[in-house]
């Protein structure tokens, strides 16, 4: 998926893709601040991939899907190993898209919460 862009930089790998539900793995090593801990950046880079992905199949053909507003909540430390998110749609209109992106540990603890709000609008001419 994109040669070349942040989510091949990230390691991201989807493993699951629906209009309900999409699930991407994303490797710790690589994606660390300073510390040796996961970047809170990452786990919204993440969480921006999965919520994307999901509004622009919410769009349909010939939309496309902006993101106007991402926020996360971290909640813990996680220093290696993978995380995986988890996004499902919170509402899918003509006009806007959420959704609710949660990403965990290989535990299945909550490392961060998310949610992003995309604007659905009609292609630009190609």
């Amino acid at each position: 998926m994109g040669a070349g862009t942040l989510v091949e930089r990230l390691g991201i790998t989807f493993t699951e893709v629906s209009r309900e539900r999409l699930v991407a793995t994303m490797p710790v090593a690589g994606n660390t601040q300073p510390y040796g801990l996961l970047h809170g950046g990452a786990s919204a880079a993440l969480a921006e991939t999965i919520g994307s992905i999901g509004a622009v199949l919410a769009a349909g053909p010939g939309r496309v899907a902006v993101g106007v507003d991402l926020n996360a909540t971290h909640h813990r430390a996680v220093r290696d190993g993978l995380v995986t998110g988890t996004g499902t749609v919170l509402h899918a209109g003509r006009t806007t898209a959420c959704f609710e992106i949660v990403v965990t540990d290989e535990q299945g603890r909550r490392v961060c919460t998310s949610r992003l709000t995309c604007q659905l609008r009609d292609a630009p001419p190609a």
